[in-house]
């Protein structure tokens, strides 16, 4: 395949490539384009949709070059980045993966199975769960984890949001938009959200802020009816009458099926030196599944990078 031959969806994918990589985010994506780039066949395997949990933000305003554009419309540029410089991308569901003399084989829930000289480990991450009675039951009946693709579904409703960081801020404003009121419950006294963030909830009429209460429970009939907070201090219970409960509590990594292939943390987030390889010669991790400072789209499109660039040096 040519550098700039146009890359396809997957259909016909060969049993070999250079650089396999599992997860189509910013991450992922960058390292097909910078392998393509290399000249070094590259294999994108995703499990639903090109662009990860960008495609999941309402708007990104801290990507260079962009003052502002929809998370859809950013994951699809780079999709099609990567496709332009001949980078394929097959959806599928990575099951398992191993070492085989020199290579590393990549199992798929489609029955096939895929050889890399190297493999990029780009899964990502996915909302973490408050655990609460009636958060699972009532999932998809007034419980999400994404504002940008359920916000409407709750016009001029009443909601709960839950969490103070970046993303519960940044979908309340999103939010405030579209239902009657927002509550933000935040388990610390205080938020932790970039300022400019943290201003733009406080300055809004819409939206009322309770700190220092941790959800315990979500009530309902067949859907959303209220929320039952806690004061953690007084163990006083408060009760919220709401429709829609949005959790904005922190990401858990998507890293399971490489538990026990690769070096972990406690919490499941992979270890690598600056380089983003692994303990196991040949593997990489970028992006937000990596142990690191700082977890943004720009920092994991330059984690993918630099795993590239290391790797065609190394290996190639």
């Amino acid at each position: 395949m040519n550098v700039f031959e146009i890359g396809g969806s997957g259909a016909d994918i060969k049993d070999y490539y250079d650089i396999v990589i599992v997860g189509g985010g910013p991450a992922g994506l960058t390292a097909a384009i910078y392998a393509r780039r290399a000249g070094l066949s590259a294999l994108v395997i995703e499990k639903a949709i090109e662009g990860g949990a960008v495609t999941q933000t309402h708007v990104v305003e801290n990507w260079p070059g962009e003052i502002s554009i929809e998370g859809q419309a950013l994951a699809q540029k780079f999709a099609d980045h990567a496709r332009h410089f001949g980078a394929e991308i097959h959806y599928a569901f990575a099951q398992k993966a191993y070492v085989e003399g020199d290579y590393k084989v990549v199992e798929l829930d489609d029955g096939r199975k895929v050889k890399g000289r190297v493999l990029i480990i780009a899964t990502g991450t996915e909302p973490r769960k408050l655990g609460v009675p009636g958060e699972a039951e009532f999932r998809g009946r007034g419980v999400t984890y994404c504002a940008a693709c359920d916000g409407y579904l709750f016009k001029d409703k009443d909601v709960v949001v839950v969490g103070g960081g970046d993303s519960a801020c940044d979908e309340s404003h999103f939010l405030a938009k579209i239902v009657k009121s927002i509550t933000m419950v935040q388990n610390l006294p205080y938020l932790t959200a970039a300022k400019v963030l943290q201003e733009r909830v406080l300055n809004n009429p819409k939206i009322r802020v309770i700190t220092n209460h941790v959800v315990k429970e979500i009530r309902g009939t067949n859907k959303v009816d209220e929320v039952v907070i806690v004061n953690n201090d007084t163990n006083e219970e408060q009760v919220i009458k709401a429709e829609g409960v949005f959790i904005y509590v922190g990401l858990a990594p998507k890293t399971e099926i490489f538990r026990g292939f690769v070096q972990m943390n406690e919490y499941g987030y992979i270890l690598t030196d600056e380089n983003m390889e692994t303990n196991v010669p040949g593997v990489y991790a970028v992006g937000d599944i990596r142990v690191k400072n700082l977890r943004q789209i720009v920092t994991a499109a330059a984690d993918g990078a630099i795993a590239v660039e290391h790797a065609a040096k190394k290996y190639f």
